[in-house]
């Protein structure tokens, strides 16, 4: 039977990031997708962009949750994103009631990058961030939000496997069934990510480009989750999301005007032909 999956993030109108990343990617996966918009902006907050409009979905969730009991709605999978805070407790809610017999739940903590929590969130956000975590089947953090998730100074680029490996254990005593860590870097000129499942730890490398793209995160996480649904298992399905961004990056490096996100849409049949 064809699996279906939710995801639960916010539509930055403008920008190439959240769902207007998530539904593409994952249904090109083959996998149904459905969405809940935690919010709805112009466009994205990072730099560059001057300002924003930002309006607030967080009463349509229980509503929304209500319909779908109604109608017999459940998924088999959940992946979240981009969420405020005080729409963790109605995530928690769906993904408890609108859950088929065994439905993976995948969580991306996006809140932070580069030292940096994102703007709109204080200091408390990264423990109700844990919650979402606390028996997630996968979460993808970077390495500034497992150092928000966890409490402990971002390092930067100055760490060695051991640090590494004790923050992905740390992590996953946080609740986590497998930790997918997301910009791990131990060789000029690689870049990778570190997969833990709670006894083993496995690596993958990719080429490192001297770019830095907003929605990256995003597109790894949307193309991970479509991965795993197609059946990869946890390595295969995080090496496939490295290499797609570092495609869908190729696909825009040189051109200025694009500095907003990752032409994406372009490196699609690279995806296709990964999973095929």
């Amino acid at each position: 039977m064809d699996k279906k999956l939710l995801t639960i993030q916010d539509i930055s109108c403008v920008g190439q990031c959240s769902l207007t990343v998530a539904l593409p990617i994952v249904s090109a996966c083959g996998i149904e997708t459905a969405i809940l918009p935690s919010s709805v902006l112009s466009n994205h907050t990072a730099p560059g962009f001057s300002a924003w409009t930002f309006h607030d979905l967080t009463e349509e969730m229980p509503k929304i949750l209500d319909r779908w009991l109604k109608e017999g709605i459940s998924f088999d999978a959940f992946y979240t994103g981009y969420v405020s805070k005080s729409q963790i407790p109605y995530i928690l809610d769906i993904m408890e009631k609108a859950a088929n017999p065994g439905a993976l739940r995948i969580v991306d903590p996006a809140m932070a990058d580069n030292g940096k929590l994102y703007a709109g969130f204080d200091n408390d956000f990264p423990k109700e961030m844990a919650k979402l975590v606390r028996g997630a089947d996968f979460i993808l953090p970077n390495l500034t939000e497992a150092s928000f998730l966890l409490g402990i100074p971002y390092v930067g680029e100055d760490y060695d496997k051991p640090y590494i490996e004790k923050v992905m254990k740390d992590l996953y005593a946080l609740g986590a069934k497998n930790v997918i860590l997301t910009g791990v870097s131990f060789e000029k000129g690689k870049l990778g990510v570190a997969v833990y499942n709670g006894t083993t730890f496995d690596y993958y490398f990719t080429e490192r480009l001297n770019a830095s793209m907003h929605g990256t995160g995003d597109v790894y996480a949307s193309a991970f989750a479509g991965s795993l649904m197609r059946g990869k298992t946890p390595l295969e399905a995080a090496s496939i999301a490295a290499d797609f961004v570092v495609e869908s990056m190729k696909k825009t490096i040189g051109d200025e005007k694009h500095w907003y996100g990752v032409k994406f849409e372009k490196a699609i049949p690279y995806l296709v032909g990964r999973l095929n």
